[in-house]
């Protein structure tokens, strides 16, 4: 087993795991904890109290946090004619349409997101089994199978997150940098987390929203407590 290191011992040894913090608190201390040597990612683990074997469980979506992640996303389009020239102008690394697909068939996945005008389709949908296991396969669902693909290359480009829970029931997202100041980590948390809520399935029958965790790339993670 390898060893930690004396940064993550360190960090971990000033937080109890089981310890619930209000979330101002929580952010504090995940800025508080030793430093890496690069602008580490934060994110959020909610733990859904949803089965997702059941189809009208599960949540996926797409959301625009107030103050974005922090970092570049390289955001592509299936899209051809005048609307191509403008998702290229507003961002996109690139466009097209049968030949853009064959590229990636071909094992290119230089990307982090994929949209998609419902005309592409014919094409996109050949791509299933393997943007779908990377998460970046274009959907209805998460706003990146949509006729304004400006404006969704334009939300992305910005910052706007996919998300979408696993087989355990974790929805992961990331949440800003640990260059943010806490106000806007805070802020951006609980916006998506408050989306969270309301995507509440109606069948869910008992707690729903089960455990929040916060933590940055090289930190422990920090529990959140959440409202009552």
């Amino acid at each position: 087993m390898p060893k930690s290191s004396k940064r993550h011992t360190g960090n971990k040894s000033k937080v109890n795991r089981d310890q619930e913090m209000p979330l101002a608190e929580a952010v504090k201390t995940i800025m508080g904890f030793q430093k890496a040597k690069f602008d580490e990612t934060v994110e959020v683990a909610v733990r859904l109290g949803i089965d997702p074997r059941q189809g009208t469980q599960n949540i996926r979506g797409a959301f625009s946090l107030p103050h974005g992640i922090g970092k570049s996303v390289r955001v592509i389009a299936f899209v051809e004619g005048p609307d191509a020239e403008e998702a290229k102008a507003a961002g996109a690394v690139e466009v097209g349409g049968e030949e853009l697909a064959t590229k990636i068939q071909g094992g290119w996945f230089d990307f982090d997101v994929a949209i998609a005008h419902p005309s592409m389709m014919r094409f996109v949908g050949k791509l299933g089994k393997v943007l779908g296991p990377q998460g970046k396969m274009p959907t209805p669902k998460s706003g990146t199978v949509t006729t304004d693909v400006l404006t969704a290359v334009k939300e992305f480009v910005a910052g706007k997150i996919e998300f979408r829970n696993d087989a355990g029931g974790i929805v992961h997202a990331p949440v800003g940098r640990r260059s943010f100041d806490e106000n806007q980590l805070v802020e951006n948390v609980h916006a998506f987390v408050s989306h969270l809520e309301k995507m509440r399935p109606n069948s869910i029958k008992g707690v729903y929203m089960k455990k929040v965790f916060i933590k940055s790339t090289m930190s422990p993670a920090v529990a959140i407590q959440l409202a009552q």
